[in-house]
């Protein structure tokens, strides 16, 4: 029976160490960027990535490290002869902050999400660029030739 005991013991810690985010993850996650044209990889973008917790710069493709948040993450692409590329991505919360609810109770739940460790973006970031519109010269309006008309 005690052998049983220590055993659920053991386990109870570990479950417990497990269960908090930010001492397993910390508030930053490395995310990769890349951008696309008509589907084929397109290098050399410059792209700004935007939460609340800060603004980050890659070039593409690339990786950065950003501070999580419960917020999505603006990212905006630039490169000459493309048009701008926006996405807004979503964060999602790590099953970890359940677990750390459970077992490292309200203190340790809080500490989490205010340091955004509770929190997840996808890995791979892909921004779809389009080819930028081709200007057009303006139309410049004819003059219609005038008409006299004499009674």
């Amino acid at each position: 029976m005690q052998k049983f005991l220590i055993k659920v013991g053991v386990l109870g810690v570990c479950l417990a160490l497990t269960g908090c985010a930010s001492i397993v993850n910390g508030s930053n996650q490395v995310v990769s960027v890349e951008t696309r044209l008509n589907g084929q990889p397109l290098a050399g973008a410059t792209c700004q990535l935007v939460n609340p917790k800060g603004t980050f710069f890659v070039t593409t493709p690339g990786t950065v490290t950003i501070h999580r948040a419960y917020d999505d993450l603006s990212v905006k692409c630039e490169k000459a002869g493309v048009s701008t590329g926006i996405l807004a991505v979503k964060s999602s919360t790590k099953a970890m902050a359940f677990g750390n609810a459970i077992f490292g109770g309200v203190i340790g739940a809080a500490v989490d999400v205010g340091t955004g460790a509770a929190y997840d973006y996808p890995s791979l970031i892909t921004v779809n660029m389009d080819e930028a519109p081709t200007p057009v010269a303006p139309i410049t309006a004819v003059a219609a030739p005038a008409t006299g008309a004499s009674n």
